[in-house]
């Protein structure tokens, strides 16, 4: 019996919860089970919630609210991984949480695999390259944020390279809790 566990972050406010085929269509992909996540959700007030889905093989463990407070991120520390796998979110952060430990004086990391940008430790990134927003044709994680923007073609695959990176005028962040964060005021630490 395989007893990983993986989860779900998914946004909460006014009651409503967000994107939540995206979602259902990771956590079937990731464990090849069907869920109907309105079943389980419950919003407790109107506030602005995350709520995070624990799951395994053989359905939900448990669903948990808490409230939410947006991180400000400024700067980004270039971390090298090319070993580094996190293709299915799984609960166990335990790689991701000793890269970020090399994070030093900034706010985030970036992590560069086989010479190329994937993510950072909490979101998919994306860079606007004067024309597109584009974003890591080979991400750590496939977020669901990043699916839907793919799908409306508000963002587009790519590899990128730290030189492509450096001379982004614009990055952004795609999460569920914060969809697609333009930062235009920021600085890389190599």
């Amino acid at each position: 019996m395989n007893s990983e566990l993986f989860f779900e972050t998914i946004k909460c406010e006014d009651y409503e919860f967000f994107h939540l085929d995206y979602h259902q269509k990771r956590m079937a992909k990731t464990v090849g089970l069907n869920f109907n996540l309105s079943d389980y959700l419950y919003a407790p007030s109107a506030k602005l919630f995350k709520c995070k889905v624990i799951y395994n093989h053989e359905g939900i463990v448990d669903v948990e609210f808490s409230s939410y407070k947006k991180r400000v991120i400024s700067s980004f520390k270039l971390i090298d991984d090319d070993v580094i796998t996190y293709d299915k979110k799984a609960l166990d952060r335990m790689n991701i949480d000793k890269l970020f430990a090399q994070k030093e004086e900034a706010d985030e990391i970036i992590i560069i695999k086989n010479g190329l940008v994937t993510d950072t430790s909490i979101a998919n990134i994306a860079l606007f390259d004067g024309t597109n927003w584009i974003t890591p044709k080979i991400p750590l994680l496939e977020g669901t944020t990043r699916a839907r923007l793919l799908q409306e073609q508000a963002i587009f695959e790519k590899d990128i390279t730290i030189k492509m990176l450096q001379e982004a005028k614009k990055i952004a962040l795609l999460n569920a809790m914060i969809g697609q964060d333009i930062l235009e005021d920021y600085c890389l630490y190599l």
